[in-house]
């Protein structure tokens, strides 16, 4: 049970926010004034004023942005893509280090900064466009230290950088405030975060803010059932006013009432289905960082029906074969699957992957296509090798042999593969329980079923 603190956000417009102003920053209430009224303040405000505006983030701030009250431990930021989950991080580290005046000493005096990458600290949570450094007025702006990885602000403050996916580092050096950005992805999150938790260990009360787009792994999980941490959400569209219009639109109309778009939109997070064949647990648990030497590689496809905007996508997925001591082991090395392009453009995208990759064999499920499929990838590069395949089972019977050989430990994912696993985690053995066609498992099981089916016996998977 999830014994997390959550502090709701309500959708616009809704009774909630009606009746509860507090809830809504002041730009909201003085936008929502007449003109003469915003005048009025304006004209109210010193010179000195006016130039701090900018910089108070109280008024400027939408509800789920608000550090929650109470004696916390973590603040899960849990929103959508652009919900302003990095400007609420980057204005709590500015909160903790800050004092009164610039000279003077804030709550915290030493933070952790941590993203999945040293680039991705340094480019987003602190030169990005909502970072540290773009939020921080004038006199109170830290200086980077790149040789040191570190900010230093003028009050003697320092928060370092470092990366989720060198944990060790994390190894002696102690906190009392840290902001963790993106943990759902990180690939090393168990390692990371648990040497992050044995280094929070400054001060009366050290806290952490989390801030990130949910997904169903473990180590999140955790972090939300601890009865010390509180949880804010709030959907992409809760920051609307700093989002092109065009974008809204878009992602809306791609993705709503999907599950993509209820992670990545909604920010919820979707737990794992009744008769899964995979979940996010298992899926976390065969992740490599690094490819081996190959035995030999292929690329799946699971030809699109149509090309246009609105139909299924073209299923491609690399996978390679390794030897592991007497026995076998497969890798998912990239999905490649494309969308609402043209057979020509799909028959180049998978030959694209081939030579990438430098596979062996293009394998590419025929039921819709025919001899078609093979045509278009031989009127591109005739000397291919090609393989057909055609599926004489339902796409659950097909997958049920594929997610057994997971269970083995006989399959890994290279890097993150977020819209791929998040179709494995639609498959039940049931069917499918996503929107649209699972194109993405379908070119996954031909490749495994390539692989493993030829260069293993002992992973009894029959050419279907």
């Amino acid at each position: 049970m999830n014994t997390a603190r959550s502090v709701p956000v309500a959708p616009e417009n809704s009774p909630l926010i009606l009746e509860r102003p507090d809830l809504r920053s002041g730009a909201d209430l003085i936008a929502s004034e007449p003109r003469a009224v915003q005048e009025a303040f304006l004209d109210g405000l010193s010179e000195h004023d006016l130039a701090a505006l900018p910089y108070l983030f109280d008024f400027w701030a939408h509800p789920h942005q608000h550090p929650p009250a109470g004696d916390w431990r973590s603040w899960v930021i849990m929103g959508g893509r652009g919900a302003g989950k990095t400007r609420a991080g980057a204005e709590w580290v500015r909160m903790m280090v800050e004092g009164d005046m610039p000279l003077d000493a804030g709550r915290a005096r030493r933070v952790a900064l941590v993203g999945e990458t040293f680039d991705q600290v340094r480019d987003v949570m602190i030169f990005g466009d909502s970072g540290i450094m773009a939020c921080s007025p004038p006199d109170r702006r830290p200086e980077w230290q790149a040789t040191r990885r570190r900010l230093v602000w003028p009050n003697g403050a320092v928060a370092e950088a470092h990366s989720a996916s060198s944990p060790e580092h994390m190894r002696g050096p102690q906190f009392d405030a840290a902001w963790v950005d993106e943990l759902a992805k990180w690939k090393k999150a168990r390692e990371a975060y648990d040497q992050l938790q044995f280094a929070l260990r400054l001060g009366d009360c050290p806290q952490q803010v989390i801030t990130t787009t949910p997904r169903n792994v473990a180590v999140l999980k955790q972090v939300l059932d601890a009865g010390t941490t509180v949880v804010t959400h709030a959907p992409t569209e809760a920051n609307r006013a700093n989002l092109a219009a065009s974008f809204l639109e878009e992602v809306r109309a791609r993705f709503g009432n999907t599950r993509m778009g209820r992670q990545e939109l909604d920010g919820v997070l979707l737990e794992d289905l009744d008769g899964a064949l995979w979940t996010a647990s298992m899926l976390e648990d065969v992740r490599l960082s690094a490819l081996p030497e190959f035995e030999r590689v292929v690329v799946a496809v699971d030809p699109a029906v149509s090309s246009n905007k609105a139909s299924d996508a073209c299923g491609i997925v690399v996978a390679g074969l390794v030897r592991s001591g007497a026995d076998w082991q497969a890798v998912v090395i990239e999905d490649a699957t494309v969308e609402g392009a043209s057979p020509t453009g799909w028959a180049h995208a998978a030959l694209a992957a081939y030579a990438r990759h430098g596979a062996e064999r293009i394998v590419a499920e025929v039921n819709q296509g025919g001899d078609l499929v093979e045509t278009l990838i031989r009127q591109l590069d005739p000397l291919v090798p090609y393989r057909s395949v055609h599926a004489s089972r339902g796409k659950a019977a097909r997958a049920e042999p594929v997610a057994a050989l997971y269970e083995q430990g006989r399959v890994a994912h290279y890097g993150a593969l977020g819209p791929l696993e998040d179709q494995m985690c639609q498959m039940t053995t049931t069917g499918f329980h996503g929107s649209g066609s699972p194109d993405r498992v379908d070119a996954l099981v031909w490749a495994l079923t390539e692989l493993m089916g030829r260069a293993a016996p002992k992973a009894r998977i029959r050419t279907l």
